[in-house]
């Protein structure tokens, strides 16, 4: 049944070609009078490879392989807590549909409310992967459009209806699975790194970024900022869940997970730029304000969730 599970699950990810367009890097040009070989030259292809007419995108890739390597961790997790398979084996569906679900409605309404609230057709496009053309046919585009915010939110939603219908406690759930999320948010932000998308602000420190699909400035690489910074955070994790098993199901271990991401993401937002017009002139763009409440969160369930395992027993 598991296997099941996951090969739908990316069946269905592989299917939904999720971005923009965006090979290998060079290293010659000039930009802005400053020579760009000091830079690092980024085109890649937009397509890993290709099933017949069917190409199979570096995004929709990278989220495979993050939740694969989610899912296998996550097992052994169960395992070693010795919690039943088949209470694992609904997980991985919950967890896939309540991300890209939660990510997509995210961003439409987060970022685009003003087309995607405007007319009946608009709110379809936030459910399907294609968009109406102007001679009213339909244009299969994928999910341009993914937001962590919205993701997370709908994420907790979907662990509380998993943790309902297999009865495994909910902050064992969350607990659980923060442990090993870090890594699945890397390779999503390798996915964006892939298609150009999520650019940094211009500079000229020697690792930046010219993303050729956007412009010929050298620019913070935030992607790899934070992908880098989230496979780190991974280790974090299982360095205390190592040393601290007993604070599974406190929700410690959900704490710390989003308050060391969107605490990150609060900060790197000042080398990125802005996602949408709106948040020109803001003193906090959006992503900075939808990490507030994560962080605040964050902060609690470590306090509580380390002075409840730390309390003696009744």
């Amino acid at each position: 049944m598991k296997k099941k599970l996951l090969f739908l699950s990316l069946f269905l990810l592989a299917a939904i070609s999720l971005s923009a367009q965006v090979t290998a890097s060079s290293l010659t040009g000039s930009a802005g009078g400053v020579s760009t070989l000091l830079f690092i030259h980024w085109n890649p292809d937009v397509v890993a490879f290709t099933i017949g007419s069917f190409g199979i995108r570096w995004y929709s890739l990278c989220w495979c392989i993050g939740l694969v390597v989610v899912f296998l961790l996550e097992q052994r997790l169960f395992k070693e807590q010795k919690i039943p398979d088949e209470q694992f084996e609904p997980l991985f569906l919950y967890s896939f549909l309540g991300i890209l679900i939660g990510a997509r409605l995210g961003h439409c309404l987060f970022y685009e409310p003003e087309y995607f609230l405007s007319s009946p057709t608009h709110m379809l496009e936030m459910i399907i992967p294609a968009k109406m053309g102007a001679d009213g046919s339909w244009h299969f585009t994928g999910y341009t459009g993914l937001a962590s915010h919205g993701g997370t939110l709908m994420f907790i939603v979907a662990l509380w209806l998993y943790s309902r219908h297999t009865k495994v406690p909910f902050l064992t759930a969350l607990d659980n699975i923060a442990i090993v999320t870090p890594l699945c948010a890397s390779a999503i932000r390798l996915g964006n790194l892939m298609n150009s998308e999520i650019i940094g602000k211009p500079t000229d420190l020697p690792w930046a970024f010219i993303f050729e699909q956007v412009d010929q400035l050298p620019r913070h690489p935030g992607q790899l900022y934070e992908a880098i910074a989230y496979f780190l955070f991974f280790f974090v994790g299982w360095f205390f869940y190592r040393r601290k098993p007993a604070f599974v199901g406190t929700g410690f271990f959900f704490g710390l997970c989003i308050f060391m991401i969107f605490t990150f993401r609060f900060f790197i937002e000042y080398t990125k730029e802005v996602q949408v017009g709106f948040e020109n002139g803001m003193l906090f763009n959006m992503g900075q304000l939808l990490s507030v409440p994560f962080i605040l969160l964050g902060a609690y369930w470590i306090w509580h969730g380390s002075r409840k395992a730390t309390l003696p027993s009744r």
